[in-house]
């Protein structure tokens, strides 16, 4: 089944997790600009229009590929306050890092990154780029009915605790398609432009960069984590984060993790994200994978959940800032992980050896947590005080494409409305990164000062002698699965990118959850109930502890490509009726 007609074109594409954005995007290509500038606008846009699952105060890993050149990873993961340490951390009386409130706060990435983007490969400057989201926040917007239900299920925690968030978003509650503003943060965006104007478009950048990072928003961070706000621990905390902790971060550009898989080249980025775990299921699946198939049947599931719980399994034990996963892909050691895969599912942990004897964190399954208080680092928590992740689409993803093959997969994320009070006089609030770092030493992804915390966020390029082509999906830990569903679908299924975006698809959540509470659901697998009943029915014979997510539930993906004959493909999802493509 497909849900939308295959775009195609030659001038430009924009696909993105709302239409707004998707519609900025393509008018900054129609008017002239490059992929870099329509990649900048619609994700200042989404900023406004997608408020609960991504903002100013949040993060952003991209891949970039400009025409001629390998494709690059621009780095917005902003890194944990210097004050940061596992003593530090434990003084304040938690035994894990709360997902809500603000000392889980670390320096805002996105906004810097997406500057450093225009900077270093746009045409535009900031003023022009930034004009569709100052006026969506000026002007106001109609909010979707996801972000309405958001604001009303925190409504009366933020009257009781957070007056800045309900005096910004629930005053009064807004209703689905409600009109609703942010004129502090087009304010906030109108001064950034401001530091630069009359400045060539680099220096002009530099400028708004300068200006967050050390001007009037870093001081007035500094300010709002002075005082402490209540979070999910169930006691009120103030932050870590400073202004000096913003002035001594910027965004940085590196070099890809890739794989080569059935005729292209998967690039995704570092350690420091969930990326290579993407790589790793690819390489752990390909030989058991038939050359074609007509549908997602019980083996093929099966073997790529059980997949996906061994290349998990190595993210959660493996994978964080500087890690060396330097044997991940190499073939014996994915021999060794493949010959793990039995007929029926696992039920056990099982990281392999990648560097000695894996060590993993000290962790519950969602049965344990359901008995109560005991040993691991799951809080005691309050549930009025929110969780660690909002939702399970808790994300954005944006995909570009222009006349010239440059090609752009963008995934912001962080700075939930919902996740940390908001700073009054800026528009938005901070986010929540370091909730997946752990107060147990020794672990890769062990908090302490100035590292980057081991994100969800993972965007995916695909480059072929063919074409270039942009992915990618919100989910958490399930992007680079609701990922691996498409690539699946793409050259297992022979479906077109909008068809594979809208076949059934699954997730396991046999993982360490990489958001409070922390937890994992032994054998858990959810499926669409488009696999069919006979194909859900022979995976809960082989033991999968199966979740029918009903028919429409799974994956947020979008997709854009440039052929090597100039053609332009583009596909979005369908699911929650808000993700489109622009093409022309």
């Amino acid at each position: 089944m497909r849900t939308r007609p295959e775009l195609t074109g030659s001038f430009g594409a924009v696909a993105s997790t709302h239409w707004l954005a998707s519609s900025s995007g393509m008018a900054v290509l129609e008017r002239g600009g490059n992929a870099a500038d329509a990649a900048v606008a619609a994700g200042f846009v989404l900023h406004v229009v997608e408020p609960h699952l991504n903002g100013p105060g949040g993060d952003l890993p991209a891949i970039v590929r400009v025409p001629g050149e390998a494709p690059r990873v621009l780095c917005g993961q902003g890194v944990t306050p210097a004050s940061a340490t596992i003593e530090r951390m434990r003084g304040e009386g938690v035994a894990q890092i709360p997902g809500t409130g603000l000392l889980a706060a670390v320096v805002p990435g996105a906004v810097p990154a997406w500057l450093a983007l225009l900077r270093d490969h746009g045409t535009w400057a900031p003023d022009e780029v930034l004009a569709f989201a100052i006026e969506l926040a000026d002007r106001g917007h109609r909010v979707l009915p996801r972000v309405a239900r958001t604001i009303a299920s925190r409504a009366d925690f933020f009257r009781e605790h957070w007056p800045a968030s309900a005096a910004l978003w629930a005053a009064p509650v807004p209703g689905e398609w409600d009109v609703i503003r942010n004129p502090a943060l087009a304010e906030t965006y109108r001064r950034l432009v401001a530091a630069g104007r009359g400045k060539p478009r680099a220096a002009a950048c530099d400028a708004a960069i300068a200006a967050w990072s050390e001007g009037f928003v870093a001081e007035a961070i500094d300010r709002h984590v002075r005082e402490p706000a209540l979070d999910s621990s169930g006691e009120a905390h103030a932050g870590l984060l400073t202004g000096d902790d913003l002035a001594a971060w910027r965004p940085t550009w590196e070099e890809t993790v890739s794989l080569e898989w059935r005729g292209t080249t998967v690039h995704k980025a570092g350690a420091w994200t969930q990326g290579p775990a993407l790589l790793a299921q690819l390489g752990i699946l390909e030989p058991l994978l038939p050359e074609r198939a007509d549908a997602f049947d019980a083996d093929l599931v099966h073997a790529a959940a059980e997949a996906a719980k061994l290349a998990f399994a190595d993210r959660d034990a493996w994978f964080g800032d500087g890690a060396d996963l330097g044997r991940l892909l190499d073939p014996g050691y994915l021999a060794e992980r493949r010959a793990g895969i039995g007929e029926e599912a696992s039920l056990e942990l099982r990281p392999g050896a990648l560097r000695g004897e894996p060590r993993m964190p000290r962790v519950r399954s969602v049965d344990e947590l359901a008995e109560g208080p005991g040993v691991g680092p799951v809080g005691t928590g309050t549930a009025s005080a929110g969780t660690g992740e909002p939702t399970r689409g808790d994300t954005c993803h944006i995909d570009v494409v222009d006349r010239d093959g440059m090609v752009i997969s963008a995934t912001p994320s962080g700075g939930w409305l919902q996740s940390s009070p908001t700073i009054g006089e800026l528009g938005f609030c901070l986010g929540t990164r370091a909730q997946m770092l752990w107060l147990e030493p020794g672990l890769p992804t062990s908090l302490a000062p100035r590292i980057r915390p081991r994100t969800t966020l993972s965007p995916t390029m695909l480059v072929d002698d063919a074409s270039v082509a942009a992915l990618g999906t919100p989910g958490g830990d399930q992007q680079d699965q609701w990922q691996l569903t498409m690539l699946l679908g793409m050259r297992v299924l022979g479906l077109t990118p909008q068809a594979a975006i809208d076949a059934p698809s699954w997730h396991v959540t046999h993982l360490v959850s990489s958001f409070e509470p922390r937890v994992w659901e032994r054998g858990g697998l959810h499926v669409e109930s488009r696999l069919g009943e006979a194909t859900i029915a022979e995976l809960r014979r082989r033991g999968h502890a199966v979740t029918d997510a009903g028919p429409w539930s799974l994956g947020r993906l979008s997709f854009a490509a440039h052929d090597a004959d100039g053609t332009i493909r583009a596909a979005a999802n369908a699911r929650g009726e808000q993700g489109y493509a622009a093409l022309r």
